[in-house]
């Protein structure tokens, strides 16, 4: 990696979230005094990703709705009539969850991935995912919980961190009758494979924030790191996970 994408890596803020609704609250309701102090006040609007589901007006409306209450205004890109231009006068960038799939394949048909990286990594413009748009954050979507439903171009997403993010990750239940595989069962059949970046496993509740070279784990629950070769790890909230975004070798 060149030094000039070293200091352009410095500028990246990203909120990464595993799940938009928790268990008993509403929608973004567990996390939104992070999305306050993430976006602070030098950003007014925010610009809305809806693309991971069907009904982009509703979805749109639900963000909106919410973002208005915690002092932003939001525009989806669905109703821009060029939406590269509306990612390159972003102020802020919002994705938020849904298939996977369907998220990424739209990014590419919108000639929007390099776009948004571009902002992200070079620009410092803060990036926040939930769910879907936090997948799309990472190296690549094949550790998502979804079903293939479209075609993307490519399975590799945005690459503003250089590891894979498993949101919703699930505990095996010990008391289930459900012989199928566990979701630590099929991260480590990706990590059979060779040349395959560490996978983060966000529990619901969880958070990551990044900000430039710092990554540090917030919420409610702890974090699973998987990598190739090695034993799982667990981590606490709060936890320094800074070393994810050194180089991959």
């Amino acid at each position: 990696m060149t030094n000039r994408l070293r200091v352009e890596e410095m500028k990246r803020r990203l909120l990464l979230v595993s799940n938009s609704t928790l268990h008993g609250g509403g929608y973004l309701e567990h996390c939104q005094q992070q999305i306050k102090d993430f976006f602070g006040h030098g950003v007014k609007r925010v610009l809305f990703i809806p693309y991971a589901l069907h009904n982009r007006d509703a979805y749109a409306k639900t963000a909106r709705d919410k973002f208005k209450t915690l002092g932003y205004e939001v525009d989806s890109i669905h109703e821009a009539s060029d939406p590269v231009k509306a990612v390159r006068e972003a102020q802020g960038i919002f994705i938020g969850g849904g298939n996977t799939f369907r998220l990424l394949k739209s990014l590419y048909d919108n000639s929007l991935v390099s776009e948004i990286k571009k902002r992200v990594l070079q620009d410092g413009v803060p990036y926040m995912g939930s769910s879907a748009g936090t997948n799309v954050s990472t190296v690549s979507i094949h550790t998502t919980n979804d079903m293939p439903i479209v075609y993307p171009p490519s399975f590799a997403a945005l690459g503003l961190v250089p590891f894979n993010i498993n949101p919703h990750y699930l505990d095996p239940d010990p008391h289930s009758r459900h012989m199928g595989e566990t979701r630590e069962q099929r991260i480590t059949q990706f990590h059979e494979e060779p040349d395959t970046p560490p996978v983060l496993g966000l529990r619901e509740g969880s958070l990551l924030l990044v900000e430039g070279n710092r990554a540090t784990l917030l919420g409610t629950c702890k974090a699973r790191l998987f990598t190739r070769g090695n034993p799982t790890t667990e981590y606490e909230t709060g936890s320094d996970l800074s070393f994810l975004l050194t180089d991959r070798q």
